[in-house]
């Protein structure tokens, strides 16, 4: 599938804010076999005093944006073109979950993709003894890791109800697992944290999902959202697989990857400080356009 993506985030602040600075991972990834940037850019205005481009540890294209001078708005912008590849579900290779530990030994790497940055606590994970014992209900010996982790998927889809107005984007796992309620970033992180506690890595993911209007409607213009779902590891023969716990589904040619990480703070979109008081508004858009071929 081709794809054209926007983006727009949007901030007004009711005193002028100054002395800005704003971390930013917005583009899609190129993955191999997976997906490909075609083109990109990203738009900050104002235009920014100082704008620096690198790739982070989990290998994001990440932009450093310096705003010096007092500003009542910031405007930021992301088009993209990207092709995203059909994803094959492989046969199901992964250990049973008592011999994932020995796999998990024998994996002799600290790279971007190592599972052993994906087992332990994260700055928004730490450990939830509620969330551990909801993992190992239904919990039986002879399921595999990828097993596991197709029912943990279920289960959540099953037993939260998706509601944006229940939890914030700083509400922590144990707020949305006590209210059974949220969105897809309160899913994925109740997700981790349950597999986690299993001995099972699991990460985050940040991109971007097609929607399909109903039958007779037509698409709304910026009616879009950036979208979360999980990675988990399935052992070495296997290895990472993604599935999406808000759909109920394996990520396909509709999910778009903007970034990996341990858990939402490792991929946010915008991540900044600056001098100001008072109020502030923001508002986003995004729009994911299929691209014939």
């Amino acid at each position: 599938m081709l794809y054209d993506l926007s983006l727009h985030i949007g901030y007004r602040y009711e005193v002028p804010a100054s002395g800005a600075h704003h971390m930013l991972r917005l583009l899609p990834l190129s993955l191999p076999d997976r997906q490909r940037l075609i083109a990109g850019a990203v738009t900050v205005t104002p235009e920014p005093d100082e704008l620096a481009t690198f790739d982070d540890f989990f290998r994001h294209p990440t932009r450093h944006a310096i705003l010096r001078a007092p500003h009542e708005k910031l405007d930021i912008r992301m088009q993209a073109r990207v092709m995203v590849q059909p994803v094959s579900v492989p046969a199901d290779f992964s250990p049973i979950l008592d011999r994932l530990p020995q796999e998990l030994a024998e994996t002799w790497t600290l790279d971007a993709e190592s599972p052993h940055h994906f087992l332990g606590i994260s700055p928004r994970l730490p450990r939830d003894r509620e969330i551990a014992t909801y993992a190992r209900t239904e919990l039986k010996p002879s399921m595999t890791v990828r097993q596991i982790a197709e029912q943990l998927c279920t289960r959540i889809y099953r037993d939260f109800k998706y509601d944006p107005e229940a939890t914030t984007v700083d509400s922590t796992p144990a707020e949305a697992f006590a209210k059974t309620r949220g969105v897809c970033q309160d899913f994925s992180h109740v997700m981790i944290v349950a597999l986690r506690s299993l001995g099972i890595p699991a990460g985050y993911v940040s991109g971007f999902l097609r929607t399909i209007p109903p039958p007779g409607k037509e698409r709304l213009e910026g009616a879009d959202a950036m979208h979360a779902w999980v990675r988990v590891w399935c052992g070495k023969l296997t290895g990472w697989i993604e599935l999406d716990p808000t759909n109920n589904i394996p990520a396909g040619t509709d999910h778009i990857v903007v970034g990996y990480g341990r858990d939402y703070s490792d991929v946010a979109p915008v991540i900044g400080v600056l001098k100001s008081y008072g109020s502030h508004k923001t508002d986003q858009s995004v729009d994911v356009i299929p691209v014939k071929q």
